[in-house]
């Protein structure tokens, strides 16, 4: 019985692959019960470029978080990201047959499904379809319509899309690597479950996501997600650049930067110099930090001017729509010293670093608690959420089980129960009548 409420993650990143396996305790806090982490290789920008490589990095990953917990794997949850990634705005409605009856679960259901029947450009496929606000018969900002009366259901949506050649590649690795994909998730919304607070959601943030092949957007405000952005920049090329500009290979230019680089350059002194050995018998490479600095942060700046681009045209600077607890910074690519200052800098709002140990239970160790696996664990606590609505709605069947097998009438067809509602509407305008004659007949 314990391995059902185990759930796993599974983040596929540019730069590496992240199996992450955990269950909830009995404080409603997460537990990390085993962790597997391989090199990327079939990754590029966050899209699957090599299908092979791929599956090995997951099988590599997999295995290892297997091997930390003792437990096999069977079903992921899985985060998508990548360039192809777009979201837009949508408003819909659907007309309900009986007024008389109170909004529940399956109108909401029924809108959803509405919109993911929107058709889209060639080649592309609705990832989520996220309510935002709904109207009831015209009334509007209304954030939870269930147990409400009305005959038209209104709501404005974000839709997210994506290309669906490469949501099947990620299906198909999955598949490949002996899983099987329970979920698809987008990766900001996941980090966006590990790293923020209820508090900072209801107030109004922008989580930005370093990885290593994207930087990924995701804005929320009064508790609801009301953008997201995929940004064709990440760690990777920061790197890219420290390789070109200092003619090093990149594995020294991942180190350099992880382990001397600086967002700002004015930290640096003109003395300060690291040295580099030269490859097979060269004479080493002095590099000095400031020189180091100054690529890093051309590079930064472009990144962070992206996003608070994406940030402007959601319309921050509205007063209805100001992020009040700014942004947070969350990913591998956060770790950059003295990028928390740049952001500020540049965008004016206050910064912090989200770290996806708020959700996490006590006692876990350094390295899951790093930003590098916010993506990861909010797909696990995003896998978790899913399982506990699944055993609730069983429960709820379970419980309306025994009135229907109650009755001795046998099942009416799907025809039958379509003529329903005009008879039930029929009976309210009846009603309505006789209330409408009692009014007239005392004005008398």
């Amino acid at each position: 019985m314990e391995n059902e409420n185990i759930a796993v993650g599974l983040d596929i990143g540019t730069t590496k692959i992240v199996a992450m396996i955990g269950r909830k305790n009995e404080y409603g806090k997460m537990e990390i019960l085993g962790v597997g982490r391989s090199k990327s290789l079939g990754v590029h920008r966050g899209v699957v470029n090599n299908i092979t490589q791929t599956i090995q990095s997951i099988q590599q990953a997999v295995q290892d978080a297997e091997t930390s917990s003792g437990m096999k794997i069977d079903n992921v949850m899985v985060g998508i990201a990548g360039q192809h990634i777009r979201s837009l705005q949508h408003s819909d409605y659907i007309t309900r047959s009986d007024s008389d009856e109170v909004i529940d679960e399956a109108d909401i259901e029924r809108l959803c499904n509405q919109v993911h029947k929107l058709v889209m450009l060639p080649g592309e496929e609705i990832i989520h379809v996220l309510p935002q606000d709904f109207k009831v018969d015209g009334q509007a900002e209304i954030k939870e319509p269930i147990g409400m009366y009305g005959g038209r259901l209104e709501a404005n949506f974000h839709v997210v899309v994506g290309q669906v050649s490469s949501i099947r590649n990620v299906g198909r690795c999955i598949k490949s690597a002996g899983l099987n994909l329970s979920a698809i998730t987008l990766e900001p919304l996941a980090s966006a479950n590990a790293v923020l607070s209820r508090e900072e959601k209801e107030a109004g943030v922008a989580l930005i996501d370093i990885g290593g092949g994207t930087t990924d957007l995701a804005i929320f405000k009064d508790g609801i997600i009301r953008h997201t952005a995929v940004i064709p920049f990440g760690g990777g090329v920061i790197t890219e650049d420290i390789k070109e500009g200092c003619s090093i290979i990149e594995k020294q230019a991942e180190l350099l930067k992880i382990k001397f680089g600086s967002a700002w350059p004015g930290e640096n002194k003109e003395n300060e110099i690291v040295s580099i050995p030269g490859l097979r018998g060269r004479e080493p490479k002095e590099i000095t930090l400031k020189n180091l600095s100054k690529i890093i942060h051309a590079r930064v700046v472009e990144i962070i001017e992206q996003v608070y681009l994406e940030i402007k045209n959601y319309g921050h600077e509205e007063q209805k729509k100001k992020l009040i607890a700014g942004i947070v910074l969350t990913g591998g690519g956060a770790q950059l010293q003295h990028l928390k200052q740049l952001v500020e800098y540049i965008t004016g709002m206050d910064t912090r670093i989200g770290y996806p140990n708020e959700h996490l239970a006590g006692g876990s160790d350094d390295e899951t608690t790093s930003p590098t696996y916010a993506t990861a664990v909010g797909l696990v606590l995003s896998s978790i959420n899913n399982q506990e609505k699944r055993q609730q709605k069983q429960q709820e069947k379970q419980v309306e089980a025994p009135e229907t097998v109650e009755t001795d009438e046998p099942n009416t067809s799907a025809k039958e129960e379509e003529k329903e509602p005009p008879k039930e509407r029929k009976r309210f305008l009846d009603k309505w009548a006789e209330k409408f004659k009692e009014f007239l007949d005392n004005a008398e």
